[in-house]
């Protein structure tokens, strides 16, 4: 099954001859070792397909990998992290929806049980590429990030009603460096529709992280429908 196109013949040519609304893709645990690659693939097969099935500009939903494996105490490299960011990449395609499953993962199962949340998540991109109902369908995703002093303050989009935590705490597992890329947890708070973000330890900061880990299970910041 891992020869170029053994899948594809097998499993998706059959289909090309039906008409379709649209395509749900759940993929990328095997791609965790080369993240980079990941973001031409995955805009190639979008593309691919929606020639062979020549219906348009079909939607194309996918998920976004969960949590999963052990905890890290301290901001870590992280591979599922890489590739998540590759994933989000895939946004730059036309007509393209990602649920996020960074709360649906379980730390010792690739196959996490809660699929129902992650096909509602899915169903609300359906129901706005597809379907052009005027709903939120995705949480809040980082726009741009300006530095003031020794603060980040960074801005996102689909903050929908308002961005909020889910456990009413200060948003976490944000992570922030100077210059040298040594990632440190940081504070952070939410103002208005912008995230501000800062640490005592350092002054000058240039980069910053959320979520950075194959198993971030303190991630917390949502838009107030509910998704992350």
């Amino acid at each position: 099954q891992s020869q170029p196109a053994a899948f594809y013949n097998a499993m998706v040519a059959p289909g090309i001859n039906y008409a379709i609304k649209g395509f749900c893709w759940y993929q990328g645990e095997a791609n965790t070792g080369n993240a980079a690659e990941y973001v031409p693939l995955q805009a190639a097969l979008i593309n691919d397909w929606r020639n062979k099935w020549n219906q348009g500009q079909l939607p194309f939903l996918f998920v976004q990998l969960p949590n999963f494996m052990d905890y890290n105490y301290q901001p870590s490299e992280s591979n599922w992290a890489n590739l998540r960011e590759s994933q989000l990449k895939s946004l730059a395609v036309p007509n393209t929806a990602m649920a996020v499953a960074i709360d649906l993962g379980e730390w010792n199962d690739l196959h996490p049980d809660n699929k129902k949340d992650v096909g509602e998540r899915l169903a609300l991109g359906a129901l706005k590429l597809a379907y052009n109902e005027n709903i939120e369908y995705s949480g809040p995703i980082y726009q741009s990030s300006v530095i003031e002093g020794n603060k980040i303050i960074l801005s996102f989009t689909h903050i929908g009603s308002g961005l909020v935590t889910n456990d009413q705490e200060a948003p976490s597992d944000f992570a922030i460096a100077g210059a040298d890329k040594k990632f440190v947890w940081a504070n952070a708070r939410i103002e208005g529709d912008k995230v501000i973000v800062w640490s005592d330890e350092v002054p000058e900061p240039k980069f910053v992280r959320y979520a950075w880990a194959d198993n971030p299970v303190n991630a917390n910041l949502y838009n107030k429908e509910g998704l992350p």
